[in-house]
This record gives C-alpha cells, sequence and structure tokens, in this order.
C-alpha cells in the first residue's frame, strides 16, 4: 500500500496577492494629490509667516505716522524684495502697501514662480486703527478699505481657506 501525503497549501495564490497589490495601488493613487495639495499649502503658510515676521509690521508703522501706504519696500523701511527670501520664497515686494510674496527656492513645483498677495485693509483718516490683513481675494469689513492690488496667481486649491476666491 503506497504511502501518499496530502499537502496542504499554506498562504496565498499570486491571484490573492495581485488582488491586494491592485488595491493598495489604487488607494495611494487617490490619496497622493489631496497629501500634495496639503503640503503646498503648509508652504503658503509658511511664506505668509515670514511676511508677518518682516514687513507687515514695518508696512503698518509707515501707516500709522503717515496715514498712507508705501509705495515700496524701501519706503516700507524694509530690505529689498530679493534680500527677503526663506525655504519657499524668492522675494517680498512692497507695492502701495500690498505685500506680494514670490515662491522660489524648495517650494513646491506647483506654486514656484506664482504670487500670493497680501493687502492691508484700514479704516480711512483713521491710523490709529491698524490695518487687517486680507490674503488674496479674502473677505474685509465693510468699513474698510482695502490697499494694493491683487496679484494672486495660485491655483485656488492650493491657498489656505481664508484666501481662495469664491466660485462664480
Amino acid at each position: 500500500m503506497p504511502f501518499h501525503s496530502r499537502r496542504t497549501a499554506h498562504g496565498f495564490t499570486l491571484v490573492e496577492v495581485l488582488v491586494a497589490v491592485s488595491i493598495i495601488a489604487i488607494l495611494a493613487m487617490i490619496a497622493v494629490p489631496s497629501f500634495q495639495e496639503r503640503i503646498v499649502r503648509e508652504q503658503v503658510v509658511e511664506a505668509a509667516k515670514l511676511a508677518d515676521d518682516v514687513v507687515k509690521g514695518k508696512i503698518a508703522d509707515y501707516w500709522r505716522a503717515n496715514n498712507e501706504m508705501p509705495a515700496d519696500n524701501a519706503e516700507a523701511g524694509v530690505p529689498a524684495a530679493d534680500k527677503i527670501i526663506g525655504n519657499f520664497v524668492s522675494a517680498i515686494t512692497v507695492e502701495a502697501g500690498a505685500v506680494h510674496i514670490t515662491f522660489g527656492n524648495s517650494a513646491n513645483g506647483a506654486i514656484k514662480g506664482h504670487t500670493l498677495t497680501l493687502r492691508p485693509a484700514v479704516v480711512a483718516d483713521t491710523p490709529v486703527v491698524p490695518p487687517a490683513w486680507v490674503c488674496a481675494a479674502g473677505k474685509v469689513s465693510d468699513k474698510m478699505e482695502v490697499q494694493g492690488k491683487d496679484r494672486t496667481d495660485i491655483e485656488n486649491r492650493y491657498l489656505p481657506v481664508n484666501c481662495r476666491r469664491l466660485a462664480g
């Protein structure tokens, strides 16, 4: 009587492994774009913090002292645009009070070479009231006047919520 041992297979078949890998690949393809948008938004926020630290206070001081906005970096009392740089910023330009942040250096390709504008909103003829800052196409109080031109050319999806343009 021949002795036949019956082996039971352990593990996964090739088809089962391929199905699992396919599912993981599909989930990754869905997740990566939204993760990239988050990374780009974080770079935009970090660049705005550089403007907070270096430029916005000087513009507010100029407004308080002169009841008008500075025309450029020199008038605002800040370094030349190409000297205000950071990890994601290649220049910060002051123009009629507006702060134009140009992305470069290590910035994501989606925003490299593009601009984000922060504009001061003031109560006319009341320099004692400090400017409120409007990011890109953000909203401002009805009793305030926004100074400077918005030159933001970054896609809406990469902007923080308070900077996004309304559809329509």
